[in-house]
């Protein structure tokens, strides 16, 4: 959907989106403003949030407000509510996620339990309080961050992997409740995507320029695109391609080849 005035209709006046510092959910905030709508940015890193926030009012006019907070807390809907207070949001972006490549025995139980409340509850708690009100007014849109890790284990991803393939249901179900309601809901899964957290995972000869690597703004830009026509987006051609490969293979060679390619994240012991 390009349109800027039919986006405002759609999933205005004002868009929240979660993760918004850096990265992929940076890029969305700033394509978001373009199309017309005001934004509340959540991230618990303050001071790369807030140089977002105040880098995209200047550039574009919108009314950008800056939430800092962990999105892990268990009470993240009380800590938000007085900034969403007299705010329509329209359209919510989730794109927050603790990710982590690290053999599951060797992960602590700290760190599993801020994945699932980052990665799962998070996203859960900001879609059961903003959909009533995008229900009642009959419009609205959720865009909910998955992974293409989210079609099947692999090793070192365990864990993260599991979160993006409970992302992928809740938003397939998500979409089937909520599409006779006027509410849009997108579950997207990109492939490797060039950001902070991207390139902290890689070794450092994979961080440079390579084939199946996508930059934020094309991803965000299909994103915007897609979100009221379909369920689902696998961004970038190539990615489609792989996905499509891996469907139509066996499972247990479709985890093997993906193992494979996982397993060179770390160090052999």
């Amino acid at each position: 959907m390009t349109d800027t005035t039919e986006f405002r209709r759609r999933y205005g006046p004002c868009a929240l989106v979660a993760g918004a510092a850096v990265g992929l959910g940076a890029e969305y905030a700033r394509q978001i403003a373009a199309r017309g709508l005001d934004l509340v940015l959540l991230d618990r890193d303050a001071e790369p949030l807030a140089d977002t926030a105040r880098t995209l009012a200047a550039s574009s006019g919108r009314r950008v407000d800056s939430v800092t907070v962990d999105l892990a807390r268990p009470d993240l809907i009380d800590a938000v509510r007085p900034s969403l207070d007299g705010r329509e949001i329209g359209l919510l972006v989730y794109n927050a996620a603790v990710g982590s490549v690290s053999r599951f025995l060797d992960m602590t139980p700290a760190h599993m339990q801020a994945m699932l409340d980052v990665n799962c509850r998070g996203t859960m708690w900001l879609v059961h309080a903003l959909a009533p009100a995008m229900v009642a007014r009959g419009r609205g849109g959720l865009v909910l961050m998955s992974s293409m890790s989210g079609n099947f284990g692999s090793e070192q991803l365990a864990v993260y992997a599991a979160t993006k393939a409970f992302t992928l249901v809740l938003g397939d179900a998500l979409w089937a409740e909520m599409a006779p309601h006027g509410v849009d809901v997108l579950v997207v899964q990109p492939g490797s995507t060039r950001t902070p957290g991207w390139q902290s995972s890689q070794p450092g000869e994979r961080q440079g320029p390579g084939p199946h690597v996508m930059e934020p703004e094309p991803v965000v830009t299909e994103t915007l695109d897609a979100l009221g026509m379909q369920p689902h987006l696998v961004p970038g051609e190539q990615n489609r391609q792989g996905a499509d490969i891996l469907a139509r293979l066996p499972r247990r060679q479709a985890i093997e080849l993906m193992s494979q390619m996982t397993r060179e994240l770390l160090p052999k012991r």
